[in-house]
């Protein structure tokens, strides 16, 4: 984890990766501010990997302290983010090779990647190919997605936001269903990110308590869909409540494996899924004769800063500043991870995990957290997923009533290298 030596002088290269969170910027935020305290320069990769190849590199040191302090209240990725992949070393070393050539023509001592499992080995390989080809380079992941999925950190930042979004909308569109019950809707399905890990349908039952409260019933990836169960289950709820509101996660599959709802796949190979709720919303109109509505919230889940949980914003800005800490303290390979110390009240704090126990693992929803039916959360979910959600970091808003965010210039650094042909 940590190098014989380091170096005394250089730059940071800091870049995003994948889905951007609420709170994604805030990290980048503690980056930054970070690195001046210590008077390295950053530059941050424009789109992610993919700038770092094109050396497409912006000066962060051209943006006001004021500018970067209010990416800690803005949404969406300030540098740009990418959905690609590197492969393995042996099956694509010229892009690695092409990196090295990156940093040393900029000086480019510390790299930071802020994304999940793929960008964790990512940052990886390039720390093992800096150490092949004798280049001083420390890679850094920096923990980001709104999956939770990532091992090892008892949570990733940008889940605490999107969890606290799912929970407040599920609670707010359920009395409305429950207002208009009698004479329309009687099945509300909302359609939750989540390909293999139900973190983020599971948080949707913070939303109400008991058996007649909302959300009535949860689909869980982790559990196989019964169409048979799940309709007993709807028709029960509502001959008993008047109205069901069902959360289901995207990635729930049939018996036979297949996603509910599956199109083209992304850049990194993943089912590009969607589709799951007017499914459920069809079997509930064919079956049981039933008034729907059905919504997928889709970006807004991650892109809804107004409504972000402060216990989340603080820990992205934290990992953030960790990660600069760690890097200029010659550590390498190792990605700072959120320790849980206490529940009640709670408390936690950053250790340094190393990138091998992270890249390409992936953290499913324990089977304790799931109830016995399959169908919603037990008690140890709740405590462990409350605090992620508590406390509010609004933005600051303008006489219009929107947010002020900011939008960065994102001043270009001047190329060196002759453009790279993948």
């Amino acid at each position: 984890m940590k190098s014989k030596t380091r170096s005394a002088t250089g730059r940071l290269l800091y870049a995003q990766s994948g889905g951007v969170t609420a709170v994604i910027n805030a990290t980048a935020a503690g980056v930054i501010q970070t690195a001046r305290a210590h008077r390295v320069p950053v530059y941050a990769a424009h789109n992610g990997i993919l700038g770092a190849l094109r050396e497409e590199l912006i000066d962060t040191t051209k943006e006001t302290a004021a500018a970067i302090a209010a990416l800690r209240h803005t949404p969406g990725g300030a540098f740009g983010s990418c959905r690609y992949k590197l492969k393995s070393l042996d099956a694509n070393r010229a892009e690695y090779e092409r990196l090295i050539e990156i940093f040393r023509a900029h000086e480019i001592r510390w790299f930071l990647y802020n994304g999940g499992n793929d960008s964790a080995d990512t940052a990886l390989k390039i720390s093992q190919l800096g150490q092949a080809m004798d280049y001083d380079i420390r890679c850094i992941g920096v923990p980001k997605t709104v999956d939770n999925d990532l091992m090892v950190t008892d949570c990733c930042p940008g889940f605490g936001s999107v969890a606290k979004y799912t929970a407040v909308s599920t609670l707010e569109a359920s009395l409305d269903v429950a207002s208009m019950a009698d004479t329309s809707t009687k099945v509300f399905i909302v359609e939750v990110m989540g390909r293999h890990a139900g973190w983020i349908a599971a948080a949707a039952g913070l939303a109400g308590e008991g058996p007649d409260a909302a959300p009535h019933i949860i689909l869980f990836p982790e559990r196989v869909f019964d169409e048979a169960a799940f309709l007993a289950k709807v028709k029960a709820t509502v001959e008993r409540v008047g109205w069901c509101t069902v959360v289901a996660s995207e990635g729930i599959r049939s018996a036979d494996g297949q996603f509910l709802a599956a199109g083209s796949t992304d850049a990194f190979g993943h089912a590009q899924l969607g589709g799951a709720a007017p499914v459920l919303a069809a079997l509930v109109k064919e079956k049981l004769g039933y008034k729907y509505h059905w919504a997928l919230p889709d970006y807004l889940q991650r892109s809804a800063r107004h409504l972000a949980s402060k216990t989340d914003a603080d820990q992205a800005y934290a990992v953030g500043k960790a990660a600069v800490d760690y890097a200029l303290a010659g550590m390498n390979a190792v990605m700072p991870v959120i320790v849980r110390t206490s529940d009640a009240p709670y408390r936690w704090k950053l250790e340094a995990a190393p990138l091998d126990k992270i890249a390409n693992h992936e953290k499913k929803m324990p089977d304790k957290f799931i109830s016995r039916d399959g169908f919603g959360i037990t008690a140890a979910a709740r405590r462990y997923l409350s605090p992620l959600i508590r406390g509010e970091a609004p933005p600051p808003y303008g006489r219009e009533g929107l947010p002020k965010y900011v939008q960065l210039k994102n001043v270009a650094v001047t190329k060196k290298l002759l453009a790279f042909v993948r």
